[in-house]
């Protein structure tokens, strides 16, 4: 198993790179929005890696993060999706924003990456629903307030769905959704916890102005 890789960047394509570490060149597939911050050709990098074994092939995807890598592991097991899937949901989405919406079930926003389509994306979320949590250290109060109301009273809105009805109007604004729904999260941290949708979009707005 090869953890991580190290060496000069010697060429960039559009979905993998070419690392020159001890004479060899390593051909690296990564994401499309990892390219665009590689260091410039000549220069040092590091990938934390995982190494795809087929009969007829050994291919090496590579990460910037840890976290992006465990979630690429995560998003193999989810039948329906191969390495192809797991990179374009990871081109589109970071890690916090695809724990967003399994958390917020949101299908739609999942099914942004290219290749996969609605049912996959449900299939997604329901398979990584138990799997895909905010690391503690980390752990967004966004999700976690959605997760303390999800016994709420009925005719009351959830966080997840103050949350989801907030993107939604976003969306319907002309804004992509996953820009909206990282701006509804960090409106969840500049308002209060008990805040509507109303005070969520007010929020959220501002962030993308």
């Amino acid at each position: 198993m090869i953890s991580y890789i190290k060496g000069i960047l010697a060429d960039v394509f559009s979905d993998r790179i070419i690392i020159e570490n001890n004479g060899m060149g390593y051909e690296v597939l990564v994401p499309g929005s990892l390219t665009g911050r590689m260091p410039l050709i000549g220069e040092e990098v590091k990938l934390h890696t995982y190494l795809y074994v087929r009969e007829d092939a050994l291919m090496l995807y590579g990460f910037f993060s840890r976290e992006d890598l465990e979630v690429f592991k995560l998003l193999l097991g989810v039948s329906g999706i191969g390495p192809k899937g797991a990179l374009a949901v990871l081109a589109v989405l970071t890690p916090h924003d695809l724990r967003l919406a399994v958390a917020m079930e949101d299908a739609k926003m999942i099914a942004t990456a290219p290749g996969i389509g609605l049912k996959t994306a449900k299939k997604l979320i329901i398979e990584l629903k138990d799997k895909l949590k905010e690391p503690v250290e980390s752990a967004d109060p966004l999700v976690e307030g959605a997760a303390s109301l999800s016994g709420a009273a009925s005719g009351e809105l959830s966080g997840k769905q103050t949350q989801q009805e907030a993107v939604e109007a976003l969306v319907a604004l002309g804004y992509g959704r996953s820009e909206a729904a990282a701006a509804v999260r960090k409106a969840g941290a500049d308002a209060d916890e008990t805040a509507d949708v109303e005070i969520l979009l007010r929020h959220a707005l501002k962030n993308l102005l």
